[in-house]
């Protein structure tokens, strides 16, 4: 148990000392303002507002931007609340991912250290735990989850408390994201195939739904109300603005998101972008030996192979729907943990076939000196790639959105492509181009003159533009005001973020 309290202490350092490579201050994604913003508004007046007086469906995260309220309303610094929640999910991950190493591999239960320390030298989780997203917390709670299925052992006296539990964290987590409906299908599907009889199996799954649609009533029937559908605009808005990506093969965009999630690059076969990459045998040793469980036994197997398939479906959802491998594949995070524990369960058990001879010894001291220097090696590189995007963002979204604030008029409309610093630092109504608090923009998401039209016809005073997305058909005929020049993002081969002021009336 010591060694589990070191690995807390550990992950607590490693999470400040991400924070301390960077000059500023804030977050590596423009989407942690938007958090911000909506929670500012929550805590202000009790509403979902992103711009005041409108209520508005934009958040996927709505238990996240609760917990981000609660920082506000106790008059604690946002940024340090943030922090502090995300090195709160990142000890609970890394809590949740030992118990889950018990339970799934008892025969190296000893070894959940080692379990730890890996998936705390993942570089992606401490990254994602700094961003000011849920990201971490959302695997924490699906962690969370699989860990009770797998302690779960029939009937008996608490069983249906037990049922209650699951089914209330199991709506939590898709209020963390709507992703974590995946998780509830198979756990559906899990607890149906358990042992018993058909009245038996079908009791548990009506007391699992009903306690994981409980928490999820009041957030389904107000983005009902608000904007017409069960899901917030993101949800559509995202797959909207990416659908050109649809059109890839269906196959392919989904193998190339599972490489990128393993640890590979993500255009491309060759290199690698994290550590982990090297358990990728053992990984596909635990593969094989979940399948081989499943054909022998399926439904004693399940608990025990739910991790994994919950993890190919989750990098398989995002391959159906919003194939994106930007931000370093953030939406794939949650799925990284499974592949270090299945790949560290795979290497463990390749070790453990090895006769400890003379010639082994050395090969399996120098495998665990190689994985140890290459995760710390990644682990520095993305410190530093904390340290560029938060830099990118600063520069770019937040001086953009304070220029904006200081020298706009108060009632001005903006059209903006990216509003999370808009939103927070900009305080004016917004007319926003990637639909999340605009929806009637999100049918013309994936066809840019559409939306140049849309901005030409609104009455908008001012655009802010984006890097990647410049709008040049309204640029072009307008008085430029104000540009980021931030060097890097020109470098990159991108447009600075620039304000421009537009005709009213045109």
């Amino acid at each position: 148990m010591k060694k589990t309290y070191w690995i807390y202490l550990l992950a607590t350092a490693v999470s400040l000392l991400f924070l301390l490579n960077t000059d500023t201050l804030g977050f590596p994604l423009d989407d942690g303002w938007i958090h911000q913003t909506y929670a500012r508004s929550l805590a202000a007046n009790g509403r979902w507002e992103y711009i005041p007086s409108i209520v508005s469906a934009g958040s996927t995260a709505p238990l996240w931007t609760i917990l981000l309220a609660i920082g506000y309303l106790l008059g604690v610094p946002p940024l340090g609340w943030s922090y502090l929640l995300g090195t709160i999910s990142l000890l609970l991950l890394l809590w949740a991912g030992m118990r889950l190493w018990r339970q799934l591999r008892p025969a190296f239960a000893g070894r959940d250290w080692v379990a730890g320390l890996l998936l705390l030298s993942s570089w992606p989780l401490i990254w994602a735990a700094n961003s000011g997203m849920e990201t971490v917390l959302f695997a924490a709670v699906s962690f969370l989850i699989l860990v009770q299925i797998a302690e779960m052992k029939g009937e008996g006296a608490g069983e249906q408390n037990r049922l209650l539990l699951l089914g209330v964290s199991s709506g939590l987590l898709i209020l963390i994201r709507p992703d974590g409906v995946l998780l509830l299908a198979l756990v559906t599907v899990t607890l149906a195939m358990q042992a018993g009889t058909m009245a038996a199996r079908v009791k548990k799954v009506l007391w699992y739904g009903a306690a994981a649609t409980l928490p999820l009533i009041p957030y389904l029937v107000f983005n009902l109300q608000t904007s017409g559908s069960f899901w917030p605009n993101t949800f559509y808005a995202k797959q909207a603005e990416y659908a050109l990506l649809l059109t890839q093969p269906l196959i392919g965009r989904t193998v190339q998101l599972l490489w990128l999630s393993w640890g590979g690059t993500a255009v491309g076969w060759q290199g690698m972008s994290a550590a982990h990459l090297l358990l990728l045998p053992g990984l596909l040793l635990s593969i094989w030996g979940a399948g081989w469980r499943l054909r022998r036994q399926w439904a004693a197997a399940l608990p025990f192979v739910l991790p994994l398939l919950w993890a190919f479906g989750h990098v398989a959802l995002y391959g159906w729907r919003l194939p994106v491998t930007y931000q370093h594949g953030r939406y794939l995070f949650a799925a990284i943990p499974v592949w270090i524990l299945y790949g560290l369960a795979g290497w463990m058990e390749m070790y453990g076939r090895m006769a400890d001879g003379r010639l082994v010894r050395p090969f399996k001291l120098a495998g665990i000196m190689i994985l140890g220097l290459i995760s710390l090696v990644y682990l520095l590189l993305g410190a530093g790639a904390y340290a560029t995007d938060t830099a990118f963002i600063q520069n770019e979204m937040v001086a953009a959105a304070k220029w904006i604030n200081a020298n706009t008029e108060p009632d001005a409309l903006i059209a903006a492509h990216d509003i999370g610093a808009m939103g927070y630092f900009g305080k004016r109504p917004l007319l926003d181009l990637a639909g999340l608090i605009t929806p009637e923009i999100i049918p013309y998401l994936d066809d840019t003159e559409a939306i140049e039209s849309y901005i030409l016809a609104s009455d908008a005073a001012y655009l802010m533009t984006a890097p990647g997305w410049p709008y040049t058909g309204v640029t072009d005929n307008a008085r430029l005001l104000y540009n980021s020049d931030y060097a890097w993002t020109v470098e990159m081969g991108e447009n600075n973020t620039a304000v421009y002021q537009l005709e009213i009336g045109r």
